[in-house]
């Protein structure tokens, strides 16, 4: 029964003491027979150190673009911008006075440059064109074209009759928003007068052409002048509206 109870105090010694190392062993220790999970091998780009540096960057290949001379402006107070076209809606001004370069006003994406120098105000459009004044002075603003009159919602347009005149000539009568006019012209069409409102009277071989204002209307006259002075009247529509007769002695 001692034996027993000694060799039974023995097996429980040993297996406390088992146990004991076991706790004292750190977690990865009481794990060490089971084969640890293989970590991935790193990627190229994550080693990147002394020993193996990472690959330099290389720049996109584009096209350049090339700094080409338009046009010289002369400026409000005497000075030169030389403009320069640098690509597509990419200008560039370079403002001289004299020898000295006074600034650089680049204008590109559809904006305008502004530059300033001792109360001179230069500025270069998207378009290339450039723009200066003097402080306390404005460019004057381009007039814009007047549209033509109107008549009952359409344009009015020229309107134009010929008409076989005496003496070998050719009237094209013209009625249009300038005003009434006669051009004169040879049979062969070689250009002899004109005759308007502003000089309505004209003498060429004997012949007189003039323009006569009769209340509202205008008409045209032929004189003979060498046959004694008969005269012809015609209105805008090209139709003979009068006829003189002069005395014969």
């Amino acid at each position: 029964m001692r034996a027993t109870r000694r060799t039974t105090l023995l097996r429980a010694a040993a297996v406390s003491g088992a146990a004991a190392v076991a706790l004292a062993l750190p977690t990865g220790a009481a794990f060490a027979d089971d084969a640890p999970p293989t970590a991935p091998p790193a990627r190229p780009e994550q080693q990147a150190g002394p020993e193996q540096p990472a690959e330099p960057t290389t720049p996109s290949a584009g096209p350049k673009e090339q700094r080409r001379f338009v046009t010289t402006v002369r400026l409000a107070d005497g000075s030169v911008a030389k403009v320069h076209r640098v690509g597509p809606g990419h200008f560039e001004a370079d403002v001289y006075a004299g020898s000295t370069k006074l600034d650089t006003l680049v204008s590109k994406n559809g904006r305008a440059a502004h530059g300033r120098h001792n109360g001179l105000h230069v500025v270069l459009q998207p378009n290339g064109t450039v723009t200066s004044w003097v402080e306390g002075t404005k460019p004057a603003p381009k007039p814009e074209p007047k549209p033509a009159p109107e008549r009952k919602g359409k344009p009015v347009a020229e309107s134009s009759v010929r008409v076989n005149l005496p003496g070998g000539r050719i009237g094209k009568l013209v009625d249009g928003p300038q005003g009434k006019r006669v051009e004169i012209a040879t049979y062969k069409g070689e250009r002899v007068a004109t005759v308007d409102l502003k000089n309505p009277s004209v003498f060429d071989d004997g012949w007189t052409y003039k323009l006569v204002q009769d209340g509202k209307r205008v008409k045209f006259v032929v004189i003979d002048g060498r046959g004694g002075g008969d005269s012809w009247g015609y209105d805008f529509g090209g139709r003979l509206i009068e006829q003189y007769t002069a005395e014969r002695t």
